[in-house]
């Protein structure tokens, strides 16, 4: 008989009933603010599976988003997951975008209170357009909804995009895009 392996579940180690504790449904820490002090002015703070480990098949996640005034959560989509954000503090210029071939811009200036939806998968953003800090938190419909961050991804990529594709795709001069990928 081969020995009993540790049980997963979406990759993660299950435990044995018997073995559950109430940390494995806790996290402390979104009471503090993130550290906005960087090249976007935000910070977001997660609270998914990864910090939860009871989160596992549970569909649910959720984010602290700190913004800087000017601050930005830049242009990015979750591949698994639709966000419903709400603003706690602050004014948020916030936005998404629909696929090709119409690539329609919702966006709508959100105060204090106010919630706005991002459909699973489509790129989106928040921009701080006051000048005081604003804090959202964001609910996610996963336990690990995943990121990806357009200019994070296109021009920081390892190895790089090459310049051929990113000339032609952008419409832009090499220079422009050697410059934009020394940014990253």
């Amino acid at each position: 008989m081969h020995p009993i392996t540790a049980v997963r579940v979406n990759g993660l180690p299950c435990k044995a009933a018997n073995e559950v504790v109430a940390e494995d449904f806790f996290f402390s820490g979104l009471h503090m603010a993130g550290n906005t002090a960087n090249k976007q002015g935000s910070a977001v703070t997660a609270v998914n599976v990864a910090q939860i480990s009871g989160l596992n098949t549970m569909g649910i996640s959720l984010v602290r988003i700190d913004y800087a005034p000017n601050g930005l959560n830049p242009p990015h989509t979750h591949p698994r997951s639709t966000e419903i954000l709400t603003v706690l503090e602050g004014c948020l210029h916030v936005g998404f975008v629909t696929s090709n071939p119409e690539n329609r811009h919702f966006t709508k200036v959100l105060a204090k209170g106010d919630v706005f939806v991002f459909p699973k998968g489509l790129v989106h953003y928040q921009f701080n357009n006051g000048n005081t800090h604003a804090v959202a938190i964001a609910a996610l419909s996963s336990q690990n909804p995943g990121v990806i961050t357009v200019a994070n991804a296109v021009f920081g990529s390892e190895p790089a995009i090459s310049d051929d594709v990113i000339t032609k795709a952008f419409q832009v001069e090499k220079n422009t895009v050697d410059w934009i990928q020394a940014q990253f």
